[in-house]
C-alpha cells in the first residue's frame, strides 16, 4: 500500500479538493473536515460516484474515533491530518489494489498447492523407485531366514541322533558332551529366528483373542521366582488384577518370559527387579526394571537390535544370542502396541510396553 499512501499524501497537501497533476487517471476519493470534537464540517464526494455524503460522514466518524493517522474503512484507505478548522481526514478508494492482492494471493496459493502436490507425488513415485530394492531385499532376507532356519533344523536333529548312536558305542564323552551343548545351542538360535521372521512376516495376522493378561503374566513371573532367589537378587511383583488384553497367548508368554530372562540375567550383582502391570484408561501397561552398572545411554539405544551385545555386560557367558529383545518388540509390534527402554536414575533399565485396552484392533 505504499502506493496509496503517497497518493494519500499528494491529496492532504491539497486539502482533499483539489486533484494535483500527479493523481493518476479515474482515482476515487472523497474527503471530510471535522472539528476537535469530531463534529462534521464538511464533506466532500466530487471525486467519487459510489459515495454519499451519509456514508461518508459515517465513515469519517468511525475513522475519528479509532483515533489511527492512517488506517482503513472498507475498501478505502484514509489518511488524517490536522487542517485549521481541527481535522481533515481524507480517504482513497483502494478496492481495485486490494482486489489485485486477492488475485495475487489466491493464485499464488493455487500454485503453491499444484507444486506442493506435484512435489510430493515425485517423492511418492521416486521413494517408491528407491525403496522397492530395499523392500525385495528385506523380504528376501526373511525368507532366507524362515528358508534356512528349517533347512538348519534336519542336520541337527541328524546330529543329535548320531551322538546318541556315537555315545552308546564309546560311552560318555566331554567332547561329546561339548558337541551336544552346542548343537542345542545352535537348534535353539535357529528356532529364535525362525521365530522373530514368523513375526515381522506375518505378525499382523495372528489370531487375538480374549486373554486374563494379569494371570498370565502372574504365572509366567512365578518360574523366575526361584531363578531370582538363587542368584541372591531381590524379585518383586505389582499386578493389577482382572486386566484383560486381546492377543495371542503364546507369544504374550514368550514376551513376559523374554523381558523377566533378561532382567535376571544382566541385572546388577544382588540387585533387585520389578515387574509392573497395571490398566490406566485405555492403555495397558506392563514394565520391567532392573538395576544394572555401567550401562550407558549409548548402549539403551541398541538394545533392540539382533545379535547387539554390551561387552561389560551382555556378553555370551550370560547366555542368550542377543535377539530376545528384538523378538520381544516384534511381538508388542504384532499387538499394535509400543516397547521402549530408557535408563532411570540409580542405575535403573526400564523396559516399558503399552498396549491398547480396546477391543477394536
Amino acid at each position: 500500500m505504499e502506493g496509496a499512501d503517497n497518493l494519500l499524501d499528494l491529496l492532504v497537501e491539497n486539502s482533499g479538493r483539489i486533484m494535483p497533476p500527479e493523481t493518476p487517471y479515474a482515482t476515487r476519493f472523497f474527503s471530510v473536515k471535522m472539528d476537535e470534537s469530531g463534529k462534521i464540517l464538511a464533506v466532500d464526494t466530487e471525486n467519487t460516484a459510489a459515495m454519499d455524503d451519509e456514508t461518508a460522514e459515517k465513515y469519517a466518524l468511525g475513522a475519528w474515533k479509532k483515533g489511527k493517522q492512517t488506517g482503513f474503512a472498507g475498501n478505502y484507505r484514509y489518511r488524517r491530518a490536522a487542517s485549521e478548522e481541527g481535522f481533515l481526514i481524507v480517504f482513497l478508494d483502494c478496492s481495485r489494489e486490494i482486489d489485485n492482492a486477492k488475485s495475487v494471493l489466491l493464485t499464488s496459493a493455487g500454485v503453491s498447492i499444484v507444486a506442493l502436490f506435484l512435489v510430493f507425488a515425485l517423492i511418492y513415485v521416486f521413494s517408491g523407485i528407491v525403496m522397492k530394492p530395499v523392500y525385495e531385499s528385506y523380504e528376501k532376507q526373511k525368507r532366507f531366514i524362515t528358508d534356512a532356519g528349517h533347512e538348519i533344523k534336519t542336520p541337527l536333529t541328524t546330529i543329535g541322533a548320531d551322538l546318541d548312536v556315537l555315545e552308546l558305542e564309546i560311552g560318555e564323552n566331554e567332547w561329546l558332551e561339548d558337541i551336544r551343548r552346542q548343537t542345542k545351542r545352535l537348534a535353539v538360535l535357529t528356532n529364535e529366528l525362525i521365530y522373530l521372521a514368523k513375526m515381522e512376516e506375518g505378525g499382523s495376522k495372528i489370531p487375538l483373542i480374549a486373554l486374563p493378561f494379569s494371570d498370565l503374566v502372574e504365572e509366567t513371573a512365578q518360574s523366575f521366582q526361584a531363578l531370582a532367589i538363587m542368584e541372591n537378587k531381590i524379585f518383586q511383583v505389582n499386578i493389577q488384577e482382572m486386566v484383560i488384553i486381546r492377543g495371542e497367548e503364546q507369544a504374550l508368554r514368550k514376551l513376559v518370559s523374554i523381558l523377566l530372562d533378561n532382567a535376571v540375567k544382566h541385572s546388577s550383582e544382588n540387585g533387585s527387579i520389578l515387574l509392573t502391570l497395571e490398566k490406566s484408561g485405555k492403555t495397558i501397561r506392563l514394565a520391567v526394571e532392573n538395576t544394572v552398572r555401567n550401562m550407558s545411554a549409548e548402549t539403551v539405544s541398541h538394545l533392540f537390535e539382533r545379535f547387539y551385545r554390551e561387552d561389560a555386560s551382555r556378553n555370551s557367558g550370560k547366555g542368550g544370542y542377543g535377539i530376545g529383545l528384538s523378538i520381544a518388540e516384534a511381538i508388542v509390534k504384532a499387538h499394535k502396541g509400543e516397547i521402549k527402554a530408557a535408563l532411570l536414575k540409580d542405575s535403573v533399565l526400564r523396559i516399558s510396553v503399552q498396549f491398547p485396552a480396546r477391543s477394536e484392533y
